[in-house]
């Protein structure tokens, strides 16, 4: 079996999404701590089962990635996109209902969004 790296444009553009996707939920799995510096949260003295939701999550998402990346579907490439909107979404309602960091939810809502269309629109047939 050989790494699969995909040769049309569109399918690249998905492909590095999933990767990203991997990236992201590895270094979430084993680096929770940073990830919740990044995005500002922080753990209550003593209880430290926020790290295993951040491990889990990451978890969750470097699965995702990988399992897209190995089998190279469209149909995955469509999960990972309408997963990747719907998580925009909820930014977005976030936005518009919490008190927060703005212009770090703008940044992350765009990520997500980038994260979203590129293997959206290649499952589709647009790119």
């Amino acid at each position: 079996m050989e790494l699969y790296f995909p040769t049309e444009f569109g399918e690249r553009l998905a492909y590095c999404s999933a990767a990203v996707t991997a990236l992201i939920g590895f270094f979430m799995m084993f680096a929770p701590g940073y990830t919740y510096r990044i995005l500002k949260l922080q753990v209550r003295e003593g209880r430290t089962e926020a790290y295993a939701e951040a491990r889990s999550a990451g978890g969750f998402m470097l699965g995702f990635g990988l399992v897209a990346i190995l089998l190279a579907q469209p149909m995955i490439y469509l999960a990972l996109g309408a997963s990747f909107g719907v998580a925009a979404f909820g930014r977005i309602l976030a936005l518009m209902s919490d008190r927060g960091s703005v212009l770090f939810s703008l940044l992350l809502l765009v990520v997500q969004a980038i994260l979203a269309a590129l293997p959206f629109l290649y499952g589709l047939g647009y790119i």
